[in-house]
């Protein structure tokens, strides 16, 4: 199914950032990288077996308590969690974030029918502005705006709206393409059209 018939009569798409244009773990895998590292760098500890317990804490139970967790395994001082939350703000990768290959084609199928893309992303606005200057936009850069719901204390129904109202255009000129049920809820909210972004990749 081609995923543009989505927006065939659409005026603008709005993405989210994580697991929508790309998978978040992309870029959390490398900030424990570069962690592992720093501790091997300062502690003389191995970094090898401190990534491979954080990938796999990270794979089978999430982000949540993963410092602490790490520190007890490991011995690990607990002021290096300053050093861990910072790097998720502003650490420099190894590797360029790619977009998802579908996305990908979808977005440049959108910029050559002239359909605006807006980004609208929750999170720490230092941390996701950091993971949209590193990803591998294939010159996609510069048809993209991109909101911050923390940065503007707005909920995401609320600058979907605003996105609207700046372009004078109804609910149905629009689609919102997103990954998680918040997403669904907050576009319901004004009567936007949306889908899951998995749709995109049948």
């Amino acid at each position: 199914m081609d995923a543009y018939q989505y927006v065939e009569d659409k005026q603008l798409v709005i993405f989210e950032l994580d697991n929508v244009l790309f998978p978040e773990k992309d870029y959390l895998l490398q900030v424990y990288y570069l962690f592992a590292q720093f501790i091997e760098y300062t502690e003389q500890k191995n970094a090898q077996p401190i990534i491979g317990f954080m990938q796999a804490e990270y794979e089978n139970n999430g982000t949540e308590g993963l410092f602490e967790k790490t520190a007890k395994q490991f011995g690990i001082d607990e002021k290096y969690k300053y050093n861990f939350d910072l790097l998720h703000l502003n650490a420099r990768l190894p590797l360029k974030l790619l977009l998802y290959k579908n996305i990908l084609e979808f977005m440049q199928e959108l910029v050559v029918n002239r359909k605006q893309i807006f980004i609208v992303t929750a999170g720490n606005p230092e941390q996701q502005l950091n993971k949209i200057k590193q990803t591998e936009w294939n010159g996609l850069e510069q048809y993209l705006t991109v909101y911050f719901t923390e940065e503007l204390g707005q909920s995401k129904a609320e600058i979907f709206q605003n996105i609207l109202n700046n372009n004078n255009l109804s609910p149905d000129q629009a689609l919102v393409v997103g990954a998680n049920n918040f997403d669904e809820q907050q576009s319901k909210l004004i009567n936007l059209p949306y889908i899951v972004s998995l749709e995109i990749y049948k």
